[in-house]
Parts: structure tokens; C-alpha cells; sequence
């Protein structure tokens, strides 16, 4: 039997109570009961399954602790990006690393009124994981009189408060953080942007996941990543199937995969005798096989000279420009008359397409480069 006081108060418990002076290098949840109040609960190992991690996460991990290990407050980390490119993979990664340097990692999946102020209580040095941000804080609306679920949080992650905390905030939607989170280094010192793999990083993925007699399906799975973004996840699914010996035609048209919006595209048509023209945002359904486009084309003076029209389900993955590709002679071309005066008209009316690129529009980098 053990006994515990606290002030007048006594509590009798088996002979399986310990103390511990710091909480110990593993990996908790905090949880809530009306009965016992704030409590963390013990996880087992983090468990990695992915054998071989892609990308850059071992370094920015170093990056993220050494920040941690130099600074004398509070420090933060955003992770952001769209779902399955490796955000919850690299939170494994820096928890599992933080437990094997001696840092307790306190997991948030919900949000519990009142968590700062126990968070604020823990006096050493620990990881504090907030799992999709956005879902836990951003949907939550506050109750009348009560402060956002965001806006109780922003003393914890500015404060010197007891014991420093390394806190971690992985986020699909930055538009669902709160505008006092998004620059302030003072409060998440790094922001790291997960994006979409690259054509080389989907060709050595790809290479690493399928047997060898099913290589020839990998520029096919190039191709498709051209038209519509692909995840990880996605091409986790994609090399299964073809594992089985499917094509890829027969693979991607039953997984959960689906064409839900057209995609925006910079196009650039080639003539055959070197003149080039361009329209930098145009939507398109690479995937339409029947309905022709017509489109506005631009001289490098800006004006809007001639008309192109074309199927978007003919373009296919060109190798050597990394981008999508149609043949000249799947185009039509016609010239506005109302350029008819100008002395490079007739040039210009008698261009012959040679072909036409269409590569994919990225949104902006959230970084600024210098």
C-alpha cells in the first residue's frame, strides 16, 4: 500500500505507484477526466514503418533541435502542406529523435479547455506535438464570452514559462491558423512547407517500391503526376497495384484517386520557324479526350495575336522538357484579322504550329527568396 498526501488530503494507492522526480523520454497524450482532471497517458515506441525516408527530414530534424538546444525560451516549428507528402512522417521522425535525446514528447489531438495552463505547469524541457492544428483549433468555435481555442494558446507558445518547450504544430490549411501564428518567428521559429514530389523524386520512389520487370510503368506514373498532383500516399497505392502486374491504365482506374478540378497550366506554343507564343494561366482537364480547347495566345508584346484549339487529353509527358506535350499537327492556329495592318501580319498569319508545352502552375513559394 502507498500513501500520498497532498496538503490535508490523503490517498491510498497499490504498491505500483512511483514517482519521478521529471517525467521520463517517452511519448504521452494529454487526456482529461471530470474524475481525475488532467492526466498524460503513456504511449508505446514510435513506431516508423517506412524503411527509407525521402527528402530532406534528417537535416531540418538537426536543424529543429539544435534551434531548440540554443535558444534560451520557448521554441515552435510549423509544418505545413497538403495531406500524405510527409508531414506526420517527419513529426514521427523529430519525436522519435527528441525521445532518443531525452525529451518527453506530450502529443495534443483535441482540444481540452484549460490545457495552457497544465501544459505550463510541466517544469523541464519537453516536445509538444499538436496534430493537424487546423482540425483541432480552427474548427473549434468558442463558447460565449470565452476566447478563441487559438488565441488561449498564444501566452504558451511566446512565454519563458517553466521549463522550455520545443512546440510542434503540423497544419493541412494555413488558412485555418490563426493570423498571430503565420510570421512570428518570435513564437514558431521555422516553417517548413511540405510539397508534392518532384519527377525525381516520384521516379526514385517509384524504382524503390516496384519490382524491376515493372519499370516501364513508371513514366506513365510521371505522366499522370503532370496532370494531377500525387502524394505519397497515392503512389504508395499505384506501386501496389502494379506490383500485381496491372499497366497503369488498368491500375489508377479503380483506386481512390479521383479527377475532382481542372488544373492550371502556362502553355507555350512553338511554330516551326522559331517564333513562340504564350498564355501563363490557363485551366485545363488534361484528362478530357473529347471536348477541343480554345485558347488566347501572346507575343512577346503582350498582344493577344492568335487562337489556338486543341484536345487536352492529347498532351503526353515529354522526358527531356519535363513537361506536358502536344505534336503540331494535333493543333489549330488562326490569326486575328484585327492585326491585319501591322507589318508582321503575314507572318504571322501563315505560322505553322511545331508544338505546343503545357506545365503545370505551382502556387507561390511561402518562403521568400533573396
Amino acid at each position: 500500500m502507498k500513501v500520498v498526501s497532498i496538503g490535508r488530503e490523503y490517498m491510498i494507492y497499490d504498491d505500483s505507484l512511483r514517482t519521478h522526480d521529471k517525467l521520463p523520454a517517452q511519448s504521452y497524450y494529454l487526456r482529461f477526466s471530470k474524475m481525475k482532471g488532467f492526466y498524460l497517458e503513456a504511449q508505446s515506441n514510435i513506431d516508423i514503418k517506412e524503411d527509407k525516408v525521402y527528402g530532406v527530414h534528417n537535416e531540418k530534424i538537426q536543424k529543429v533541435l539544435s534551434g531548440f538546444n540554443r535558444s534560451n525560451r520557448n521554441f515552435g516549428v510549423i509544418l505545413s502542406g497538403h495531406k500524405g507528402i510527409g508531414k506526420s512522417l517527419f513529426a514521427k521522425l523529430l519525436s522519435k529523435t527528441a525521445i532518443d535525446k531525452g525529451y518527453p514528447v506530450i502529443i495534443i489531438d483535441q482540444f481540452i479547455p484549460g490545457l495552457a495552463a497544465i501544459l505550463e505547469d510541466i517544469q523541464q524541457e519537453v516536445v509538444v506535438l499538436f496534430d493537424e492544428f487546423d482540425k483541432t483549433f480552427g474548427n473549434v468555435k468558442a463558447a460565449d464570452g470565452e476566447a478563441n481555442p487559438q488565441d488561449t494558446l498564444l501566452s504558451l507558445f511566446d512565454g519563458m514559462s517553466n521549463g522550455k518547450k520545443l512546440f510542434v504544430v503540423t497544419c493541412n490549411s494555413l488558412r485555418s491558423l490563426s493570423d498571430y501564428l503565420i510570421n512570428r518567428p518570435g513564437r514558431f521559429h521555422y516553417h517548413f512547407r511540405f510539397d508534392f514530389p518532384s519527377l525525381a523524386e516520384i521516379d526514385e520512389y517509384m524504382k524503390d517500391k516496384l519490382d524491376a520487370e515493372y519499370y516501364g510503368e513508371i513514366d506513365k506514373v510521371k505522366n499522370f503526376a503532370m496532370k494531377v498532383d500525387l502524394n505519397y500516399d497515392c503512389l504508395r497505392a499505384i506501386a501496389f497495384e502494379l506490383n500485381t502486374g496491372l499497366h497503369f491504365e488498368d491500375a489508377i482506374r479503380d483506386l481512390n484517386i479521383m479527377n475532382m478540378d481542372s488544373e492550371r497550366f502556362s502553355l507555350t506554343l512553338h511554330f516551326e520557324n522559331g517564333f513562340i507564343m504564350t498564355n501563363r494561366r490557363v485551366t485545363l482537364d488534361m484528362f478530357d479526350k473529347t471536348n477541343r480547347c480554345k485558347i488566347d495566345m501572346y507575343d512577346d508584346k503582350g498582344r493577344d495575336i492568335g487562337i489556338v484549339s486543341f484536345i487536352p487529353g492529347d498532351f503526353q509527358f515529354d522526358v527531356l522538357t519535363g513537361g506536358n506535350l502536344i505534336p503540331g499537327d494535333k493543333i489549330e492556329y488562326k490569326a486575328y484579322d484585327y492585326y491585319e495592318e501591322d507589318d508582321d501580319y503575314e507572318t504571322i498569319k501563315s505560322l505553322v504550329p511545331k508544338y505546343m508545352l503545357a506545365v503545370r502552375e505551382r502556387g507561390k513559394d511561402l518562403h521568400y527568396v533573396v
